[in-house]
């Protein structure tokens, strides 16, 4: 079974969605806030995380949360968000997905098999290798000689997708469409600040890997 954990005060409307989520196949399990959550995600071992913005919990506690995420389990993240707290998402924040309240579990529950499938879409035993760097498909590791490079799921989840199609030219909305999903809340802008901090940790003056072509977009050397 599919587990979920859900980071949001508990509510009698959470605690209905929780119940509807189970009835849906997965596991849902709910803790308050973040202190304490990366040993929660231990112990529960969820293949997704929720997080609710509002009340004790910002945008910014989930950015900083989703950063400090490291190692193999790179989970995905999707976003409750009441309506009035929809101004607060911003291209910069680094999530799979989110929906809007009042939440509906038949479009969370389609929303969260289809990020877990983008998330799973790999091949087990396969290694990509370039100039000394080493993606590892089925650990969601990434090796720069020999040592490990630690990314966010989406920094990852991009560089497996362009390091995948190699010398193959993407634009940035084809970017957003692939490896985010088609209707993300958020601009183009969001594919060059993560390029940008993809770069900061795999290049340097001896390795270039993603090269830009100018006016379209991005691609992985040849």
């Amino acid at each position: 079974m599919l587990r979920l954990l859900m980071v949001a005060q508990e509510t009698e409307a959470l605690a209905e969605l929780r119940s509807e989520i189970a009835l849906n196949g997965f596991a849902c399990s709910i803790v308050p806030h973040v202190e304490g959550l990366a040993e929660e995600v231990i112990t529960h071992r969820p293949d997704l995380l929720l997080f609710e913005v509002g009340g004790n919990l910002s945008v910014s506690d989930i950015q900083e949360f989703v950063q400090g995420m490291k190692g193999a389990r790179r989970l995905p993240v999707i976003a409750l968000l009441p309506g009035d707290t929809l101004d607060s998402l911003n291209g910069n924040l680094d999530i799979d997905d989110f929906i809007t309240s009042p939440y509906d579990v038949h479009e969370l529950v389609l929303r969260a098999r289809r990020v877990l499938s983008r998330a799973r879409n790999i091949d087990g035993g396969e290694l990509i290798k370039c100039d000394g760097l080493v993606i590892d498909l089925a650990k969601c590791e990434v090796n720069l000689e020999g040592e490990i490079v630690e990314l966010t799921f989406k920094e990852y989840e991009l560089l497996k997708f362009l390091a995948s199609h190699r010398g193959r030219v993407y634009s940035r909305e084809a970017l957003l469409n692939k490896v985010w999903g088609y209707d993300y809340y958020g601009g183009d802008r969001t594919v060059d600040v993560h390029v940008r901090r993809l770069r900061s940790k795999i290049e340097d003056a001896k390795h270039t890997f993603i090269e830009t072509v100018r006016n379209i977009g991005y691609r992985f050397k040849a």
